[in-house]
Parts: C-alpha cells; structure tokens; sequence
C-alpha cells in the first residue's frame, strides 16, 4: 500500500469567463504563459490546425510572423463560433524547430498578449518533422469554451 498523497488541488483564480477555473496544484511552481490546468462548462468551440497564412492562403515569410498570422487566424475563427480569446482552455503548438521557438519566448509573449491577452490556457508544445505545408513553421489547435 502507498503511503504517497496525491496534491490537493487548488483553484488559483476564477477567469473572467464565467465557469471557468485555472487549476494550480497545491505547492507548484505558478507556470509563466501557460496554465497547468482549466476546468470549465459550456459550449466547446475547437479548430482544426491553424497555420500562417492569409485568407489567400499566402504563408506569412517566417517563424514571427507566421505565429502572429496564426493567432490572429485563431482569434478570427473564434469570433466566428461566438467566442473570444478568454474562453480558451486548451492551445496545443507544432514547431518544426523547437529552438526557433525558445529563441524568441519574449517575441512569442508580446504576440499572443496583443491578439489574446493575459488569458493562459492549458498548452503543450511539441516539434514534429514537417507540416502539411512545406513553408509552415508552426500550426495551432485550440480548444475554447463558452459559458451558457
């Protein structure tokens, strides 16, 4: 038998979408631009991979300026389904250079606070092979809810 106790979990802050928590287990470290964890209720608005292009579909010249158009994709498909950057509660990004994105975490922060805000969801980051497109240096899924 284990004597091992699970964490408590506490909730931090209450967002300012009503019926959603970020999730901070007791004791660990606040996580910087991300959440450990979002509890919340509603109607789920999720996207397909987000990459950086243009309605045109031109693929914007570099990493930056890829994420910027990419979030700004995001943020447009959410209006679309009545929702906005704060009821996101999941993002995931596919990198092809991870070093790419660790290089420019301050660039990358000041982006997503200009289309989304202070708003942290849940996120993961993984690098992968290639993308679908060739030029893509990123893509982007993201998972929002919307209170009743």
């Amino acid at each position: 038998m284990s004597t091992t106790k699970a964490p408590t979990l506490a909730v931090v802050k209450q967002d300012e979408a009503e019926g959603m928590r970020v999730l901070q287990p007791s004791g660990w470290p606040m996580p910087k631009g991300y959440a450990n964890g979002i509890s919340a209720e509603g109607r789920i608005v999720v996207t397909g991979g987000v990459i950086g292009w243009d309605a045109s579909e031109t693929l914007a010249d570099g990493f930056i300026p890829q994420v910027r158009q990419a979030l700004e994709n995001i943020a447009a498909i959410l209006a679309e389904g009545n929702a906005r950057p704060e009821h996101l509660v999941r993002l995931t990004w596919y990198v092809v250079d991870m070093d790419e994105y660790l290089g420019h975490l301050k660039e990358l922060g000041k982006i997503y606070r200009e289309i989304f805000g202070s708003h942290y969801p849940a996120m993961a980051l993984v690098q992968v092979v290639r993308l679908v497109e060739k030029a893509a240096r990123v893509e982007i899924e993201a998972t929002a809810v919307v209170p009743r």
